[in-house]
């Protein structure tokens, strides 16, 4: 008996005709100081590092900035993300290690144009001119989920994913959903970023969200929760 071919890469809905798939996908990491009395130096060494990214004002530290950062390779963050974080000015902050997040763009194989799904649209999202508030927080499903059938699942997460669309097309959320098996250290499941025009219709999305019976029944936790407004962000899309 042969074992089935493991196959890991991506995969979307037909488009033309065919099939699509894609090796790669993208890292997004979230990291977060404190001791920002000025951030304008920052923001200058930003515009000069070449990076692609986002650097959030923490809403909760007066002093406190997250960074946001992305590729298809995370050998980046390594390379060029820790030499730069590690060079001033960010190597005078001290970092909120609580805060730090790792997750990877995901497809669930329906998507019309995987392309842009993994790469373009959290980008996008993330960077868009009018809306510079976000709220990022990772979560763990309780383990009970992955046990239900497809069939049982499919409901449960079209019920949540419905909220998600309405605050969408309304302008009001949009989001960036990522994977972290693996990658968290608190052994979470994926991490959420809504990002919006202003800061209440973002916090009205998760209520809502606290009726549905994936979150009310089959979360185990959510959090720590970075709130934060956009002072800085590139994308070269």
């Amino acid at each position: 008996m042969f074992m089935d071919e493991l196959d890991i890469r991506e995969k979307g809905g037909p488009r033309h005709g065919q099939p699509q798939v894609s090796d790669k996908r993208l890292f997004m990491q979230l990291q977060a100081f404190t001791g920002v009395h000025d951030a304008q130096p920052l923001i200058d060494a930003l515009d000069h590092s070449g990076l692609e990214g986002v650097l959030y004002a923490d809403v909760n530290d007066p002093l406190g900035v997250a960074l946001l950062t992305w590729s298809d390779d995370p050998e980046h963050f390594i390379s060029t993300v820790r030499l730069f974080l590690n060079r001033d000015p960010f190597a005078l902050l001290q970092l909120k290690p609580e805060y730090a997040m790792l997750g990877r763009t995901y497809s669930i194989g329906h998507e019309p144009d995987l392309e842009d799904w993994l790469f373009n649209k959290p980008r996008r999202n993330a960077t868009a001119a009018d809306s510079k508030w976000a709220v990022w927080y990772p979560l763990r499903r309780k383990g009970e989920f992955a046990t239900l059938a497809a069939e049982e699942q499919t409901p449960i997460l079209r019920e949540h994913g419905k909220i998600g669309h309405m605050f969408g097309e309304a302008g009001y959320a949009h989001d960036v959903r990522l994977a972290c098996f693996g990658l968290d250290k608190n052994d979470n499941d994926f991490i959420i970023g809504l990002i919006g025009k202003e800061l209440y219709p973002l916090s009205a999305c998760i209520q809502a969200m606290r009726r549905t019976r994936q979150t009310s029944r089959y979360m185990d936790q959510m959090g720590p929760f970075f709130v934060g407004r956009a002072i800085w962000q590139k994308a070269n899309l």
